[in-house]
């Protein structure tokens, strides 16, 4: 590996562990917000409550939905990986007893070699429509699954080319963020499902009182009231909005890193051709990956979910497609390889 390439790796495993970092920061202050928001909220609506009835002082959701995050967000990194394997039902390759598993093994093991890692754990899922994905926290703790129609469809030359991609992933520590993300997704969408349903019992913010408190409490009523509505449509449409801006959020970071993980796989296998010839494969074959859900698939070398979005380039699709254009990234490979035969003195067929 040349000094640039090097520098530019660890550029890039930096920019992911800070990335990390700003991510759980952002996730936990988010929370933070629906908490304290919240206590604030139901502070000014009971403020002028009856003396005998319930004030809303001590910041209890604050705290709560503060110390929740943080335990999520350290739950989510310690056991992402094995949530995001088991949602796809994948199963461990540990003892391989037929030929298309001894050879994943044995190809997982020479590209281990050849990126300058450890040998990652190895997974099948059970699903007959071709992709990949990697997952885990740092190379020394790596996952690698393989659906079973990869396994089928491609030669040996192109399954290595695909597991270069996942190991790419793995050396620039894209898994550690893009696990994270999945596993912040899902917890998002838990606790947006819970809230909605608290939502739907309805809400009672009148602390109060009937009419009889005189204009002095209704003065205090009249001057809360605007800040309360504005305060109470926000709280609200960012509960609404959560789970959006981290499915959107995990697609951004997804996107940006295929390309990066494409040219780390043709550096590994000397061999971009067999990475454009293996994703022209994939490209082609029936989706969508049904055992891999949608919090997961922007942890995929291709859109499980097969949506059409991903074919397009633009804003629109920068910010709603999980990958970028395959054949973009094939036709950017190949130029890498007729290039590569033409310095060799080759010819291109």
């Amino acid at each position: 590996m040349s000094d640039d390439t090097s520098l530019n790796l660890f550029q890039q495993q930096e920019a992911n562990r800070r990335r990390t970092v700003l991510l759980v920061i952002g996730f936990v202050a988010f929370f933070a917000w629906l908490g304290f928001g919240g206590d604030y909220i139901y502070y000014l609506s009971t403020r002028d409550a009856p003396v005998t009835a319930y004030h809303h002082g001590f910041p209890w959701f604050g705290i709560a939905l503060s110390v929740v995050a943080l335990l999520t967000a350290w739950y989510a990194y310690a056991t992402g990986p094995e949530k995001v394997l088991w949602s796809t039902g994948a199963r461990e390759v540990v003892d391989p007893t037929d030929p298309q598993e001894k050879q994943l093994v044995n190809v997982v093991e020479e590209m281990a070699i050849a990126a300058g890692v450890p040998r990652p754990r190895i997974w099948i899922v059970d699903d007959p429509d071709p992709n990949a994905f990697a997952t885990g926290t740092d190379p020394l703790h790596s996952h690698i699954a393989v659906t079973r129609g990869l396994v089928e469809l491609c030669s040996r030359d192109e399954l290595q080319a695909v597991v270069g991609h996942e190991l790419g992933h793995v050396k620039n520590l894209d898994v550690r963020l893009m696990t994270m993300l999945a596993a912040l997704v899902g917890a998002v969408a838990l606790m947006h499902d819970g809230v909605s349903r608290t939502l739907r019992g309805g809400i009672n913010l009148g602390g109060g009182g009937g009419g009889g408190e005189g204009s002095r409490g209704g003065g205090k009523k009249g001057g809360a009231g605007p800040l309360l509505v504005i305060l109470l449509v926000v709280w609200i449409v960012s509960w609404i909005l959560a789970p959006i801006i981290t499915q959107l959020l995990a697609l951004a970071v997804s996107r940006k890193r295929e390309y990066l993980a494409d040219a780390m796989s043709a550096q590994f296998t000397r061999n971009p051709l067999s990475l454009a010839s293996a994703l022209q494969k994939i490209e082609g074959a029936d989706a969508p990956t049904t055992a891999i859900k949608r919090g997961a698939a922007h942890l995929c070398i291709a859109d499980p979910l097969g949506r059409r979005l991903t074919a397009h380039e633009g804003l629109f699709a920068d910010a709603l497609a999980t990958h970028p254009p395959m054949a973009k990234r094939i036709a950017i490979l190949r130029g890498m390889g007729y290039a590569q035969i033409k310095k060799e003195g080759g010819s291109v067929v």
